[in-house]
């Protein structure tokens, strides 16, 4: 909506805001260095709204807890716009001023009715209410979300419909109110700032309408670059199902236990004409390889450059030895592109920076020395004299404002896909735990004290209702796959809800499970949102079995 693909603000800003709302984010345990800043924010003077399905970690802390039905934020969010709008709490010279589009976003969440929300969304309307006028009221507000927005079939919708609420109440492009979407790994910001994106180059520029920075590319690569978007990873799998896709190449991920509907995708990678896997461990998915490449840790066995959440880019350096057999990642990709024709010799991590600087005009300004003077710096920095750029969108309080002015983008809500009925009628959304990592390649070999490897969390409710106990061994259905693990009590869950994370599939595989079904607009999976039952096994041998299987 805004040109840049990354969030508005400095961490420095949430310890100074006013208002501080986490939207499908239990930041707490996701993003445990972020949810510091948050605390410090709390610590003087913000107040918390937790949005998200259930009572989580975070919402522990917050002054509010929304607790909406899984998928609804488009409902929710419709409802809060629409009764800023009422209660007269709009930022009209902002809108006037830095906006488009407001007359059409008016008339579309007219229909959301404080009512009509508490139906949809479960959330009472007081509630929904008071979010409205505090957002709307506070000096400063800060918008935060994590993949339970984008996690759905309408991930980006769910977005629109949260950047509708800033521009509504002007709360971007200032000191301590803006956007931001909170990044799920080390560097995430990073991969797509450097063209991991099937429609961008390094630094944003578009490969379809930005011919200019075609020229410049292909003029220091010495190739022509097709001037039209890539696949994205959904993309890809379909691609495979038709045939239409032979050989991949995968670096750093594990996309046979990450993927929705985790069948289809083992099944795919496997019919493969090649495949190819260039990683620290061998993964699920460097099993199915028919070469593996091993790699270096990028944290501690290379040298190059990260970029968080707040835009921030800063070096890394080696620290350790690589294994013996072990490659540089960079070094791996040059004799790669030898073998395929083109020598590049033996860049460095930091000529290979120099280069991006050269061609992506936020990068410029960022020489290693300056990185390493400034403890990093953020984009955009256009040139060796400028200190980076705290927060974004500054130039739309200008009078007149610089550049294209921020479109309101009305959005309808949709429910989820995978529905509810009497064949699964309980509603399974998936999601992280604080003492693990993603598909648990870098943590399910070590025991800290706070694992208890995979559960399904569900109601007290549900726990009575089933008959099942505290630890007893169920079967989980979907409309795709079924998994046994022990069944947990959780009180922050209200009945009808279930939760399970994706850290031991090797010990449950829960993404079975999960709908593959993806979102047009960013080819992101509805993972949040799968419809399931929960079977009781009468031989359950407890959950210390599950342990000793691990």
């Amino acid at each position: 909506m805004f040109g840049a693909g990354g969030g508005t603000s400095s961490y420095r800003e949430i310890e100074e805001t006013d208002l501080i709302i986490l939207w499908g984010s239990n930041a707490r345990e996701t993003h445990p260095i972020f949810f510091h800043h948050v605390l410090k924010g709390i610590g003087n003077g913000a107040r918390l709204y937790v949005v998200d399905p259930r009572r989580t970690a975070s919402a522990e802390w917050a002054h509010l807890w929304l607790g909406l039905d899984v998928g609804t934020d488009i409902a929710l969010a419709n409802a809060v716009g629409r009764e800023i709008i009422q209660a007269g709490l709009v930022n009209e010279d902002f809108v006037r001023r830095a906006t488009t589009g407001f007359e059409r976003y008016r008339e579309a969440v007219e229909p959301y009715t404080l009512e009509r929300a508490e139906t949809i969304t479960g959330v009472p309307a007081e509630a929904i209410r008071q979010l409205a006028h505090d957002y709307a009221r506070a000096e400063r507000a800060e918008l935060c979300w994590t993949l339970g927005i984008t996690e759905h079939h309408n991930a980006v919708d769910n977005v629109f419909a949260l950047i509708n609420l800033a521009l509504l109440t002007g709360h971007v492009g200032r000191w301590g109110s803006g956007l931001n979407p909170l990044r799920g790994q080390n560097n995430v910001q990073g991969g797509g700032d450097m063209g991991a994106l099937p429609n961008k180059l390094p630094g944003f520029q578009d490969i379809e309408e930005d011919a200019n920075a075609r020229a410049r590319f292909e003029a220091a690569w010495g190739c022509r670059i097709p001037p039209r978007r890539g696949l994205h990873v959904s993309q890809m799998f379909e691609a495979m199902e038709a045939g239409r896709f032979h050989g991949l190449l995968i670096i750093g991920e594990n996309p046979a236990q990450s993927e929705a509907d985790a069948a289809r995708a083992v099944r795919l990678l496997q019919g493969l004409d090649h495949l190819v896997v260039q990683d620290i461990f061998l993964t699920r998915t460097a099993e199915l390889a028919h070469v593996v490449l091993p790699a270096t840790a990028s944290w501690c066995e290379t040298e190059g450059t990260v970029t968080s959440s707040e835009r921030r880019v800063q070096r890394v350096r080696r620290a350790l030895e690589p294994p013996p057999g072990a490659r540089d990642d960079l070094e791996i990709l040059a004799e790669l592109a030898k073998r395929l024709g083109h020598d590049w010799g033996k860049p460095t991590a930091q000529a290979v920076w120099d280069e991006c600087r050269q061609l992506s005009p936020m990068h410029r300004g960022m020489r290693y020395d300056r990185l390493e003077a400034m403890g990093g710096i953020q984009w955009p920095c256009p040139d060796e004299d400028h200190p980076g750029t705290p927060f974004l969108h500054g130039r739309l309080w200008q009078d007149p404002v610089e550049g294209p002015l921020a479109p309101f983008q009305p959005v309808e809500f949709e429910p989820p896909l995978d529905a509810l009925d009497d064949e699964f009628p309980i509603r399974l959304t998936t999601g992280r735990r604080l003492e693990s990592y993603n598909t648990g390649v870098q943590t399910t070999h070590y025991r800290p004290p706070l694992s208890k490897g995979e559960r399904i969390h569900l109601s007290p409710e549900d726990m009575a209702a089933l008959g099942i106990r505290e630890g007893m061994l169920v079967r989980v259905v979907s409309r795709r796959g079924a998994v046994v693990v022990p069944a947990t009590a959780d009180p922050g869950l209200r009945q009808g809800l279930a939760f399970m994370s994706f850290h031991f599939p090797d010990q449950v595989n829960t993404n079975q499970l999960t709908l593959d079904r993806w979102d047009p607009k960013s080819g992101t999976a509805e993972f949040k949102a799968t419809a399931i039952r929960v079977e009781p096994i009468e031989t359950a041998v407890g959950a210390e079995a599950m342990e000793v299987r691990r």
